[in-house]
């Protein structure tokens, strides 16, 4: 278990976006690359990427295994697409990383880890974008499985690093328990991001946003939200107002604000019950407008 730290400021007030000048142009906004996605999980990929782009990110592009390209290309018109060599299982072979980082270091934040999948070459890719791209990285899913035995390495990051686990993938970066992490969610998400100097998004119930000085609790979303491909939204949105020049924590706050509010209002409209991600995709315009 990682220590605690001195009871940090409790946030409420949500930060907002600058209204748009009128000359703005789409590199006003942020360059977003997604590097996401493998056989079997090009959704993800997808999902990130289209939040991105709802979230208000000048340009995105979606990196992703050369096997799911033609699928993750026809899925979105709207974001840019870019194929890497891949293994045997459909996923980024570990020769794609000197590509990956050179196009990483092209763009203004990078959204990491949804539907990669696991392996030793991907834990070694992972490894490298962290320590060799000097942008802020939001990392979530299989980009957190990639580290768990090598967290200390965000320690040298220069770069801000945000991280997005749900209880299970804060449980195995830690080396703790699920009921323990749900026992004692602030306390151990606080002390983590004051010990390795991130921003901290404990995802579930009441989401947690630590950096380890401040906290904000969320108090929107819903049970309905509990679904596969959610997680891989408030990826690509948090990028996508980091990329419009909010801090670290804020976008984190904001982004688990406006994901879980896009879920209410899906949850309205249906049905708990009946809620599937892509619904938040649809969502999260009435989301902006509402907050």
């Amino acid at each position: 278990m990682q220590s605690t730290s001195p009871t940090p400021e409790t946030i409420t007030k949500l930060p907002v976006l600058k209204p748009r000048p009128a000359d703005s142009n789409k590199g006003s906004f942020g360059k977003v690359l997604v590097i996401a996605g493998s056989r079997g999980m090009s959704g993800a990929a997808i999902l990130s990427g289209s939040a991105a782009l709802r979230g208000g990110a000048g340009l995105v592009r979606v990196a992703v295994p050369s096997g799911i390209l033609p699928i993750v290309a026809t899925a979105n018109p709207c974001y840019l697409t870019a194929g890497f060599s891949e293994d045997d299982h459909g996923r980024f072979a570990e020769g794609a990383e000197k590509e990956l980082i050179a196009l990483a270091r092209a763009n203004d934040v990078v959204a990491l880890g949804p539907g990669l999948g696991q392996s030793d070459g991907l834990t070694k890719l992972v490894s490298a974008l962290l320590d060799k791209v000097e942008v802020p990285v939001v990392l979530d899913a299989d980009g957190l499985n990639a580290i768990q035995r090598c967290t200390n390495l965000l320690k040298r990051r220069k770069a801000p690093v945000i991280l997005t686990p749900h209880p299970g993938e804060f449980a195995r970066l830690i080396g703790s328990t699920v009921a323990e992490v749900q026992a004692h969610r602030q306390d151990l998400a606080v002390g983590f991001a004051a010990d390795l100097g991130v921003v901290l998004v404990l995802k579930g119930n009441g989401s947690i946003v630590t950096d380890g000085r401040k906290v904000y609790h969320n108090s929107t979303g819903n049970p309905g939200m509990a679904t596969g491909g959610t997680g891989d939204i408030l990826t690509g949105l948090i990028a996508a107002l980091i990329g419009q020049k909010l801090g670290p924590f804020a976008a984190a706050q904001l982004g688990t604000h406006l994901h879980g509010l896009a879920g209410d209002l899906a949850r309205d409209d249906f049905h708990e019950a009946c809620l599937i991600a892509s619904d938040l995709l649809n969502y999260l315009a009435p989301a902006f407008r509402n907050f």
